[in-house]
Parts: C-alpha cells; sequence; structure tokens
C-alpha cells in the first residue's frame, strides 16, 4: 500500500496530504477506541519499517499536482516508530511552505532520540487520556514495557524543548475516564504539561471494541469548562469542504476510506457533491467489495476492504 494518502478533510488541519511510515496497524498501543481496528503488531522501539526514499518519492510525485493545507504524519500505524521521520519532515519543509503535524499517541517522547525527531514540525499532536496506570493499561492495553508515569513525564520534556504547536488530544471514553477522581487528575498532569491547546474528543466512528462508547455532546461541555480556556471540543466537528483534488471523483472517495472508517454524508458535505451521487459510488464499490461496510450508532460507515 502506498505511503502517502489523500488529500483528505480533516477536522482539524484543512486539506490535509496523509504520511504513513509503517504498516498497517503496527502500533505502541491497541486502543480500544481506535477506528482503524486491532493492532496487528504493538511494537516500542523505532524500526525502519519503509524505506524513506521511498517516501520521499511519494511525496514528490503527490506535490506535483497537489497543494495541501496540511501534510500529516498519521495513517494506520504510530509515525514516531520510524526512526527517519526527521529526514522526512524536513524534506517537507525544504520542498514546501505547508505546514506539518504529526498525529502521535505520544507513548515514545519519553525517548530523547524521539523527541529530537519530530521537534521540526510546525503542529505535534499526541494524545493523553489518564494520569493513572490502571486506566491506561484498559484503554491502550500498551506494549508491555510502557507505563503513564513515563510518558508524561516524555510529554513535559517534549513542551521544554518544542517551539510549535502542542495540541494535547484528550480522548474521552463513558465510564473510563470521565469520572471526577480521572479528570482531576487529568487537569493536574494537563497544567504541568502546558500545551497550547487541549483537544477533547470522543468516539465518532465505529471502535475497535465495543467497550469504548462515546460522551454526548452536553457532558463534553461540562469537561471543556472544568479544564478551562485551553481547552476545545474537536468531536462532532465539521467537516471541513473541498473540491476533490486530482483523480476521479471514486478515487478521492478511495482516499477517504482508506485508513478510516467514513460515513456518506461526511464525504458529500466535503467533497460539495450530490449525497445521492456520493450513496451511488459507494454502494458499487460496495457491491465490489472495495469498500465494506460499518453499522456504528446507527449509521452506516465505509471503510477500505483491501488494506494489506
Amino acid at each position: 500500500m502506498p505511503c502517502v494518502f489523500g488529500p483528505v478533510t480533516s477536522r482539524r488541519l484543512g486539506i490535509s496530504l496523509g504520511v504513513d511510515l509503517v504498516p498497517a496497524k503496527t502500533c505502541s498501543y491497541d486502543c480500544l477506541y481506535c477506528q482503524v481496528g486491532r493492532t496487528s503488531e504493538r511494537v516500542a522501539a523505532p524500526r525502519a519499517f519503509i524505506p524513506v526514499r521511498q517516501v520521499l518519492h511519494e511525496l514528490e510525485q503527490r506535490l506535483s499536482n497537489v497543494k495541501p493545507d496540511t501534510i500529516t504524519f498519521s495513517g494506520s500505524g504510530e509515525p514516531t516508530l520510524h526512526p527517519q521521520i526527521d529526514e522526512v519532515i524536513a524534506f517537507i519543509k525544504g520542498r514546501t511552505g505547508v505546514q506539518t503535524a504529526v498525529l502521535t499517541n505520544g507513548s515514545l517522547l519519553w525517548r530523547p532520540d524521539v523527541r529530537a525527531r519530530i521537534s521540526g514540525a510546525h503542529n505535534v499532536m499526541p494524545t493523553l487520556t489518564t494520569a493513572y496506570e490502571e486506566t491506561f493499561k484498559v484503554i491502550h492495553r500498551p506494549h508491555p514495557t510502557l507505563h503513564i508515569a513515563r510518558i508524561i513525564a516524555g510529554l513535559k520534556d517534549f513542551r521544554k524543548m518544542y517551539q510549535g504547536n502542542l495540541l494535547l488530544e484528550v480522548i474521552l471514553l463513558a465510564g473510563y475516564n470521565d469520572s471526577p477522581r480521572e479528570l482531576e487528575a487529568l487537569r493536574g498532569v494537563i497544567q504541568e504539561i502546558e500545551p497550547d491547546r487541549v483537544q477533547l474528543n470522543t468516539v465518532v466512528r465505529p471502535p475497535a471494541d465495543n467497550k469504548a462508547v462515546a460522551l454526548d455532546r452536553d457532558r463534553l461541555l461540562a469537561i471543556k469548562d472544568f479544564f478551562g480556556p485551553v481547552a476545545e471540543i474537536i468531536a462532532y466537528s465539521p467537516q471541513v469542504r473541498a473540491e476533490p483534488v486530482g483523480g476521479s471523483l471514486v478515487e478521492t472517495i478511495l482516499d477517504m476510506a482508506k485508513r478510516r472508517p467514513v460515513r456518506a454524508r461526511d464525504v458529500a458535505g466535503a467533497l460539495d457533491t450530490p449525497l445521492a451521487e456520493v450513496e451511488g459510488i459507494m454502494k458499487g464499490l460496495l457491491i465490489k467489495g472495495t469498500l465494506e461496510q460499518r453499522e456504528f450508532a446507527g449509521d452506516a460507515y465505509y471503510i477500505q476492504k483491501d488494506r494489506g
């Protein structure tokens, strides 16, 4: 599978060209809420899974006809597991004026080498869900060498040396990390980390485990008030409208469904295309076996069937 995908629409980053530096579902965590399924290989040490020359070649090709708002390191695994992510960030900054963003679970920021590699990105967006080891293990099902105290220390150390925008994502699950005890501890840790923003999120697509249940809007608003002016809610934010960029409408839809589930109305809104047209294409792709359908919270989501 190509390691450069998109562009796709992002709630936070506009038109985003994605860079996926690890094989599908290779991660340091196996999170309950993950929207791209269960982790097939839990890894806690960086490894050159994909040759960096391949990544740079694909980027060069895509950037010749695409002008994204952001180039985002994300996809179907943990991007900081690649030991040459810094070379790709440097290439993008030298080749374009486009913003770079690293979407990371933050699990490896206790390592000085990892902190240094991603320090050149314009935006780093790590995840933090809890301050308690027992909750951490239940939500993330991490590699056995990872522990929350070390991860929090890594986030603090990264904040001290990082000059870009640190946007801390807090993913909230009903019954797991939304109690007064959990939220009080999280608020204390966040105040010590001092991120630029705290972005509150919950389950908005089919999760890897049905035990992951979303918080409703009212509860998120109450938690936002509790965390104070640094916090904002990103769950349920409207998609950014964008015309298809390069390729056919079918190719654009497949790009959007390549790594995470999407609804027909989300695609229609993002591409400013009639819903009936998008539904027709997606049903055809479903019949052909290119897409598969998943039900979540009464909605039909579609994702590419063959992601290997």
